[in-house]
């Protein structure tokens, strides 16, 4: 390490100090001088004092064997400036009549980070200086957050790391089964998406409102599956009044996932480009053209509810949201629990069977059933479609591969159609079914201009 590197490192690690030290400071500006145990300078030197004990580790573990132990040096460093900081920051307490140990810790952290600035990898470090800095931040909008917290939604949290951290990677991944067999990792992993998409729909809808929160829920979750969306939200417009809400988030997740398969052609099927990307971008269009009027359409009704008011109030009929026990919202329109587990997996083991189902009809039928199977692997899914096909080019005849992607395009519309008639309300199938008949006349009629 030369001298220029040593000094730019340095410099980081006083960067990173002076990051904290602002934030500090600026929280307890008002604060008399004096009266506070470190502000912007305290925190800034403390940066440059994990600097240096970086660079003392450094050179004394480049003086050989006869050098103090490695590591001695910072964790010397370290006991000392937290004892002495956490005896000031006890003074302060004890004087001001209150108790927290962040002050302590933060230092503690960045001493550590401008010592990792040193002798470690300086984007890490840096990083970790503005993540600090976040978090220190964050206290109001995070206090706000742990009280508005329900024991349902800490709940499904704790459920779905569980899922995604803890029985994830010990599921098996080897297919189980003839043709291909079916793989326990995909269905947990499908459970997974499912639940996800549910539980961010539940927070968006707490966050943003109704109509807001499920458009925005809707738009992301198609970025991931517009299928495990427009299930989640059929499913929830069973048990919560904002019908319209939930039909706009899954109408968006449908010109999302169009986007999507347009994105896909591009990147894998440029040879397909020219054939189908003015139909998607139409069918698209009109599919986000929808989403927004339905939004537009459920937010009066949203806003009566948020007064307590029902849309068509009867004399003696509470208002919605107001029926169910323990509901002390007025006009509450979330819905009581962010996902159902056992509904989740029955769910995911129904989308996993239907794309096992079309790779068993490929492998029977051969090249011939490339339309059946795309057909019915559209059913859960395109983009394996888009895949499939593209692994076969450029034997495959161009005009064979977009009728094969045409078709689980229109296959995955009619099925989402078909789970929302089948999981939702009257008034959700309708909505989406509409919407998903003008996107394929959009797309039929962008075909026909061509």
């Amino acid at each position: 390490m030369d001298e220029m590197e040593i000094l730019q490192r340095m410099a980081l690690a006083i960067a990173i100090g002076a990051l904290v030290g602002v934030e500090r400071h600026w929280r307890e500006r008002d604060e008399d001088e004096g009266s506070r145990t470190a502000g912007i300078r305290t925190y800034t030197l403390i940066g440059m004092l994990g600097g240096l004990a970086g660079l003392l580790e450094q050179l004394l573990a480049g003086a050989g064997q006869a050098a103090a132990p490695p590591g001695l040096v910072l964790v010397g460093f370290l006991v000392t400036l937290t004892a002495v900081f956490a005896l000031f920051q006890y003074r302060e307490g004890v004087a001001e009549h209150r108790f927290s140990a962040t002050a302590v810790v933060a230092a503690m952290l960045t001493f550590a980070l401008g010592a990792l600035a040193l002798i470690g990898d300086t984007m890490l470090a840096s990083a970790g200086g503005v993540v600090l800095a976040v978090i220190l931040a964050s206290r109001e909008f995070l206090h706000r957050a742990i009280r508005r917290l329900r024991w349902v939604e800490l709940r499904s949290a704790l459920i779905l790391l569980t899922l995604a951290f803890v029985l994830r990677p010990i599921v098996p991944t080897e297919p189980i089964g003839p043709f291909g067999g079916v793989s326990p990792a995909k269905i947990l992993i499908m459970a997974i998406v499912l639940a996800a998409i549910s539980f961010c729909g539940y927070i968006a809808v707490r966050l943003l409102g109704a109509t807001r929160g499920e458009l925005v829920a809707g738009t992301i979750g198609g970025l991931i599956s517009s299928t495990a969306t427009t299930i989640a939200n059929a499913r929830r417009s069973r048990q919560s009044p904002a019908v319209r809400a939930l039909a706009a988030g899954a109408v968006s997740a449908g010109g999302v996932s169009l986007l999507r398969t347009g994105f896909l052609v591009v990147a894998v099927l440029p040879s397909l480009a020219e054939r189908l990307l003015l139909p998607l971008a139409a069918g698209a269009a009109v599919m986000f053209a929808g989403a927004l009027v339905l939004a537009r359409a459920s937010a009066p009704a949203q806003d009566r509810e948020a007064e307590g008011q029902p849309k068509n109030p009867a004399p003696g009929n509470p208002a919605p949201g107001n029926s169910e026990p323990g509901n002390s919202e007025p006009g509450n329109s979330e819905p009581g629990n962010p996902f159902d587990l056992a509904s989740v997996f029955k769910m995911a083991l129904l989308l996993v069977g239907v794309a096992f189902a079309a790779r068993v009809a490929s492998q029977l039928w051969g090249d011939g059933g490339l339309y059946a199977a795309s057909a019915l692997a559209g059913l859960a899914d395109v983009d394996a479609v888009t895949v499939t096909v593209a692994g076969m080019l450029p034997t495959l005849d161009p005009a064979v591969a977009a009728r094969a992607l045409g078709l689980a395009v229109l296959a995955n519309m009619l099925a989402k159609a078909a789970y929302a008639a089948l999981l939702g309300t009257r008034a959700f199938a309708l909505a989406l079914a509409g919407a998903s008949a003008l996107a394929l006349l959009a797309a039929g009629a962008s075909l026909l201009l061509r």
